[in-house]
């Protein structure tokens, strides 16, 4: 399973790509679509286009986002908004089923604390991944969306197997 996880900014939004393989989670790329124009809609637009490109060159089989969260800017948050739409679009273009989560629940599954600050979102990243380096803060941040939701995932799964060994057992 390769999952395309995407931290979304209006300036810049990172991306991550990861893979289960043989049971362990799996570095394939990263790094950060960087926004020039000051022109909102062409700002979606490449946010579009580059999410588009970067499915089409890992061909994912899952897609996973941040939530908007609300910050003390209403308008930094529709901002944000915006281009968490513009790359969900590219999305569901190809078919990809979109999962979104919330900041803390993100921190909480890489660094087992929802709190946790930016600069121990990437160790954590580094050392899930195994990666030789430090990861630019937007794309450890969406390696950290992808990494919540591989174990969100296979959370879903392993409870998925107990109940119907449990259901088994009550049919005997």
């Amino acid at each position: 399973m390769i999952i395309l996880g995407i931290d979304p900014g209006s300036r810049i939004t990172g991306y991550g790509v990861i893979a289960r393989q043989q049971g362990k989670l799996v570095y394939l790329g990263s790094g950060c679509i960087r926004v020039k124009s000051d022109v909102m809609a062409e700002r979606l637009a490449q946010i579009f286009t580059s999410v588009g490109e970067i499915i089409r060159e890992f061909s994912p089989e899952q897609f996973a986002i941040e939530q908007v969260f609300m910050a003390k800017n209403p308008d930094s948050a529709l901002k944000l908004g915006q281009a968490r739409g513009a790359a969900i679009v590219a999305a569901t273009q190809s078919d990809l089923p979109v999962a979104e989560y919330s900041a803390r629940q993100i921190k909480q599954a890489v660094v087992g604390k929802g709190s946790a600050e930016k600069t121990q979102v990437q160790h954590m990243v580094k050392h899930l991944l195994n990666l030789p380096g430090t990861p630019q803060a937007d794309a450890a941040d969406a390696l950290a969306v992808a990494l919540c939701h591989a174990h969100t995932a296979q959370s879903l799964i392993n409870m998925a197997g107990k109940a119907s060994k449990t259901v088994r057992r009550r049919l005997r």
